[in-house]
């Protein structure tokens, strides 16, 4: 006897596959639904616009000082340079006034001097008062002035009371208590300053006027002060 053909088994709803173009349209209104949902909060990262950066410029990125403080440094030197300028100009329109001592001065009374060399005015006047009981060239007694400066280069000799002369420092040229020169380099004797008694009884010593032993000027009347 025949055997009856078999139905083929049924299939689960389950497992019936469904066409892609459904599967698609059957998820499309679900997610477009979910993206209208989430617009505008999306939170990570991919999401997020990028932060705009500054753009950096050259002047900024030097590896010892930036624009501000080569700017700054810039005035800083355009501001010394002017003050500078500004003192200099200052200093040409207002020039320094030397106060120098007089030329002429008085320096005591004839009483109150003793004999020999008197070195109170040397350092403020530049002299020395000497009073002798007989003058080098007057021969006789009385007061005369040198003038503190060594006839060779200048310098500022030194009296050696213990020695009896004036001593140069710099180049040892001597000079007896007259101002003549013995030794050391000085070419000249000292020189001698103008000395007269003023009219209140004071010795009055001038500067202005010089006299040389060597032009026989020490002869003159007002080189020396007779007592």
């Amino acid at each position: 006897m025949a055997e009856e053909p078999k139905a083929p088994p049924a299939r689960d709803k389950a497992d019936t596959p469904v066409p892609a173009a459904a599967a698609t349209s059957a998820s499309t209104p679900a997610a477009a639904t979910n993206d209208a949902r989430l617009a505008g909060r999306t939170t990570t990262a991919a999401a997020r616009p990028a932060a705009r950066k500054k753009p950096v410029s050259d002047d900024d990125t030097s590896p010892l000082m930036g624009r501000r403080g080569w700017m700054g440094l810039a005035w800083g030197a355009f501001t010394a340079a002017s003050a500078g300028c500004l003192a200099a100009t200052g200093r040409f329109m207002f020039p320094n006034v030397l106060n120098e001592p007089p030329l002429q001065f008085p320096v005591g009374f004839p009483e109150e001097y003793g004999d020999g060399v008197d070195e109170r005015f040397k350092d403020r006047q530049g002299v020395w008062i000497i009073r002798t009981t007989s003058d080098y060239t007057h021969e006789v007694p009385g007061f005369y002035a040198l003038i503190s400066v060594c006839t060779h280069l200048g310098c500022t000799p030194n009296w050696l009371s213990a020695e009896n002369k004036f001593k140069c420092p710099c180049h040892g040229s001597g000079f007896r208590p007259t101002g003549i020169n013995f030794e050391g380099p000085a070419p000249r004797p000292l020189e001698r300053a103008r000395i007269v008694l003023q009219e209140d009884g004071q010795i009055l010593v001038d500067k202005s006027r010089k006299f040389q032993e060597e032009l026989g000027q020490w002869t003159d009347p007002e080189a020396f002060l007779a007592t």
